[in-house]
C-alpha cells in the first residue's frame, strides 16, 4: 500500500510566493519533523514557494532526504485582481468547479495540476512520499477523491496540517493524521 502525506505549509508572513514562515512557522516545522520521527520518508516534493520548502526542511534533513521541487504544487491564483471579498469568491468556487475570475484559475484546473502529482507518486516506486503545498490547493485534491471535502473544510485546516492519503486497489481514501 502506497501512502502520500500531503502537508500544508506552516504559520508564514504572507501570500507571496517569497514570504517565509514566522517564528513561529519555523518553530512548526521542527514540530513537523519530530511528528515524522518514527515514519519512513522516501520521496519529498514541495511547492517552490519558500514557506513551503522552509516548512520540510527540517524533515527533509533528518531523514536526509533531497527536496525536489515542483511547480504544479504552488498555490492555486484566484484571481489576479484585488477581490475584497475573496472568501465568498472562493467559496463560489467550490460550488461551480469551471468558475474563473481574472488572471485566476477554475478549481478544476488547479485540482487536476496537484492530482496529477498524486497520482504521478502513485504509480511510482517510492511507498511513501511527502508532498508540501498550499490550503487551498490542498483541498481542491482533497475534494477530487471525497466530494464531501469543501470550502467550510477548507476554512478549517490548520498551518500545518497533514493528511494521508492511501492507495488501495485503484481506490484512494484519506484522513487528517496531524494532531
Amino acid at each position: 500500500m502506497k501512502k502520500v502525506y500531503v502537508i500544508r505549509h506552516c504559520e508564514a508572513e504572507g501570500q507571496p510566493p517569497v514570504s517565509p514562515l514566522t517564528n513561529r512557522g519555523l518553530k512548526q516545522a521542527i514540530e513537523l519533523a519530530a511528528f515524522f520521527e518514527n515514519s519512513k520518508v522516501e520521496r519529498i516534493i514541495s511547492s517552490p514557494y519558500k514557506r513551503a520548502i522552509q516548512t520540510i526542511q527540517p524533515l527533509a534533513k533528518q531523514v536526509n532526504v533531497e527536496i525536489e521541487v515542483n511547480r504544479q504544487l504552488k498555490e492555486r491564483v484566484l484571481s489576479t485582481n484585488y477581490l475584497s471579498d475573496w472568501p465568498e469568491k472562493l467559496r463560489n468556487t467550490f460550488e461551480d468547479f469551471e468558475l474563473k475570475f481574472d488572471g485566476g484559475e477554475s478549481s478544476q484546473e488547479a485540482a487536476k495540476r496537484i492530482t496529477e502529482v498524486v497520482e504521478d507518486v502513485f504509480k511510482g516506486a517510492f511507498e511513501n512520499t511527502i508532498i508540501v503545498s498550499h490550503g487551498n490547493l490542498i483541498s481542491l485534491l482533497l475534494n477530487s477523491y471525497n466530494k464531501d471535502f469543501g470550502f467550510n473544510d477548507w476554512s478549517n485546516l490548520s498551518n500545518p496540517d497533514v493528511y494521508l492519503l492511501k492507495s488501495e486497489n485503484k481506490k484512494v481514501t484519506f484522513e487528517r493524521v496531524w494532531r
